[in-house]
């Protein structure tokens, strides 16, 4: 498993964590009872704190992509579709969001951006 850890950018480095397992999940990358490394493990590996993938491991538990038997460690659940298809269209949502602000920023009007858009899905 590979993730990788971008210091300048404002997103927390758990949130970071965390995002790379979902996207990892929706690719099917990681399936269903697959071991995620230990925390102390990845800790090491990041050069990071043990409390930082902790607190990634736990939001992940907490969204249900992950569960934690003590002792055991922490595995990826059961796919839920809905929470999946949810999370990838949080993240379109967010990427048209920028789309929309860059086009107002370079003085483009919401009209020409929604033509621009309906051109892009006739594709």
């Amino acid at each position: 498993m590979k993730i990788i850890i971008n210091t300048s950018l404002m997103i927390p480095i758990y949130e970071q964590i965390a995002d790379q397992i979902k996207r990892l999940i929706r690719n099917g990358e990681l399936k269903e009872n697959d071991s995620l490394p230990s925390v102390r493990a990845l800790s090491k590996e990041l050069k990071i704190s043990a409390l930082t993938v902790k607190k990634a491991y736990d939001s992940l538990e907490s969204e249900g992509f992950t569960v934690t038997v003590h002792g055991k460690g922490t595995y990826v659940t059961a796919a839920n579709m809905e929470l999946l298809l949810e999370e990838q269209k949080k993240e379109l949502e967010a990427e048209l969001e920028q789309a929309v602000q860059k086009g107002r920023s370079c003085g483009i009007s919401d009209e020409e951006i929604r033509s621009l858009l309906e051109l892009i899905l006739e594709g």
